[in-house]
């Protein structure tokens, strides 16, 4: 039983090893090789970005969570495009009718105006215009207003100096690192007005994932070794605040933190955003409907919506203005306007999702890897941990989600899916070789001698028939020798029991040191001990027989560490078919054999 135990803790043991193996030679070979590196990277982050979406797709059907009322998009949509155009014989319009657009909103006491647009430099458009814009924007503490940052060419465009107002002033107690993914060396820069007056500016930077599609915003961005805020951000921190704010904290666990509010950022300074729909979820009013409104303010309004305590955002949605993004939802297209909404929806909700970490990730994976071993190990029926197996990787696959819709996680799915899949396999492996084992030991228990390590007695009956089965199919012959340890007794008698049982292990030793690997070599009962040898004529088994004599006669046997005898043994011989047709009769006719060589002075061998 403990041989039995030890063999399973082998077999355990050999199990991790794989695992353990084959997880360090992939480390390995991605540390060594970088294009493989890349392309397994890329593969895995591209399948577990779509297990993202698909989990957002879900909530969103089930319209979990549900977006915030006081979100307003004004949107230039197509109708309010061809309006607007028909109107003003132009695009983009002229800046004057957003400032009356501000002045506007402004006496319906809006919470926040931000505009998802670039008011840069025009030849179409007269200073007075401009400055017209200027002095309302400047004049309103709740407007916010875009900027770009680029990487264009300094022979293209100088990069100017951004004034400090606008920069943010973060305490990073963390390893998250902007300048890693957003760090850039120029900017597209909107009226100077703006940039050195009174109102809130903020950056439009938005980056795809490897695939394309937009999962994340990154809230801060780096330029010229200051850091900056994107615009909804910018504008979503002034509201949760109640005032203009640019001291910001990020925690030892990555979370930027406004008030009660935590963003979750990536290692490169992402914020993972949770949506809350298709496209078209959050409160849309076509802006063509409100300057209707505006131009006929003593008539009855027809848009029919009251913007007080609102957050309006204002940016194209018109898909000829090519201001379009892909996006995890249904659909998945989304004009950057509603992206700036999502953005702000989840700073009022505290709603980003949080990706697990390393660590984190590496204990997932090793939970599955146990229950997938455990199920396998200690199931009887291969159908029964098959489909427990698949059972418990659906359910992970249902916990993948609800963990996110509850709690707002990202734990992996493909790599815990993978690791389910290479589980099983190598728990069967394991299973496989550890059943083998236990049968390999029950085995040995059931045919080999314990003391000497030879075949037992059962064992050698059954040897002896087949070979006699086997000679007469093939009309063969093969021989049988007894032999027997002379006054053995008297190693018993002389230096105790042990003496004698280390008689028997070095006779049995040098037996089989001696025997072809063709050869049984048998215990048969006490002292005497047999060989059987196929295929073999009655010469060459007198000439075997004569020269494992020798050999014991020649060795000097260890009794004790400081005794040393000499043994000798007595052999008898038998053919078959020469001298007997049974098992019964070959044995008693080589037993006869043994018989005269014990009379006759032992140590050689006798034939009957």
């Amino acid at each position: 039983m403990k041989n039995l135990i030890k063999t399973k803790w082998f077999i355990y043991g050999t199990y991790l090893l794989l695992v353990l193996a084959t997880l360090l030679i992939g480390f390995v070979l991605l540390q060594n090789n970088k294009t493989l590196k890349n392309v397994i990277v890329s593969f895995f982050e591209v399948a577990e970005n779509r297990t993202f979406d698909y989990r957002q797709s879900l909530q969103v059907i089930h319209k979990r969570p549900l977006p915030n009322k006081d979100i307003v998009v004004l949107a230039i949509d197509d109708a309010s495009l061809e309006t607007l155009w028909e109107k003003y014989g132009e695009w983009p319009i002229p800046r004057k009718v957003y400032g009356d657009l501000i002045n506007y909103l402004e006496q319906k006491k809006p919470q926040s105006i931000i505009f998802d647009l670039m008011f840069i430099k025009s030849i179409r458009t007269s200073e007075n215009d401009d400055k017209y814009l200027v002095d309302t924007m400047n004049k309103y503490p709740n407007v916010y207003t875009s900027m770009n940052l680029d990487n264009q060419p300094t022979d293209v465009r100088i990069p100017i100096d951004l004034p400090d107002r606008l920069a943010l002033n973060i305490q990073n107690n963390s390893n998250v690192d902007f300048k890693t993914k957003y760090n850039f060396s120029n900017c597209r820069p909107i009226l100077t007005g703006l940039i050195n007056g009174k109102v809130n500016i903020g950056m439009t930077n938005v980056m795809r994932n490897s695939d394309g599609i937009i999962r994340n915003v990154a809230p801060v961005i780096t330029y010229k070794d200051k850091n900056y805020p994107y615009v909804t951000f910018k504008a979503g921190a002034d509201y949760l605040a109640q005032k203009n704010i640019n001291n910001f904290v990020i925690d030892s666990n990555s979370n930027l933190k406004v008030l009660d509010t935590q963003i979750p950022l990536t290692k490169e300074g992402d914020s993972i955003l949770n949506w809350y729909g298709p496209s078209g979820t959050h409160t849309i009013v076509p802006l063509y409907k409100v300057i209707r409104d505006m131009e006929n303010n003593d008539k009855p309004n027809i848009t029919n919506f009251d913007f007080k305590d609102k957050i309006i955002i204002i940016g194209t949605t018109a898909m000829s203005l090519h201001d379009t993004k892909s996006v995890p939802v249904q659909e998945g297209v989304y004009p950057g306007v509603e992206v700036h909404a999502t953005f702000f929806n989840n700073m009022l909700d505290n709603n980003f999702i949080h990706k697990t970490n390393i660590l984190a990730n590496i204990l997932i994976l090793a939970s599955v890897v146990v229950i997938v071993g455990a199920i396998v190990m200690l199931s009887t029926s291969t159908l029964f941990a098959f489909l427990s197996t698949t059972l418990f990787g659906i359910a992970y696959l249902f916990i993948s989600y609800y963990v996110m819709e509850l709690y707002n996680i990202w734990i992996p799915v493909v790599l815990p899916i993978i690791a389910i899949m290479a589980a099983f396999a190598l728990s069967f492996l394991a299973k496989y070789l550890l059943k083998a084992r236990d049968f390999e030991y029950q085995y040995k228990l059931a045919t080999i001698d314990g003391l000497t390590e030879l075949y037992n007695h059962r064992y050698f009956q059954d040897a002896l028939r087949k070979q006699i089965d086997i000679a007469r199919r093939y009309n063969q012959a093969f021989s049988l020798i007894i032999i027997d340890i002379d006054f053995f007794k008297k190693f018993n008698d002389t230096y105790g029991h042990q003496a004698g049982d280390a008689v028997l292990r070095q006779v049995a030793k040098i037996l089989k040191n001696n025997s072809r690997a063709t050869d049984y070599v048998c215990r048969y009962g006490g002292e005497e001990m047999t060989i059987i040898l196929p295929n073999t004529s009655a010469e060459d088994a007198l000439f075997n027989a004569n020269r494992i004599c020798k050999a014991i006669s020649d060795t000097p046997f260890h009794l004790t560490p400081v005794d040393k005898v000499n043994v000798t043994i007595s052999l008898g011989v038998a053919t078959f078919p020469d001298n007997a047709q049974t098992p019964q009769d070959l044995i008693e006719w080589a037993d006869k054999g043994l018989y005269y060589a014990k009379e006759h002075g032992r140590n050689q061998v006798g034939r009957y």
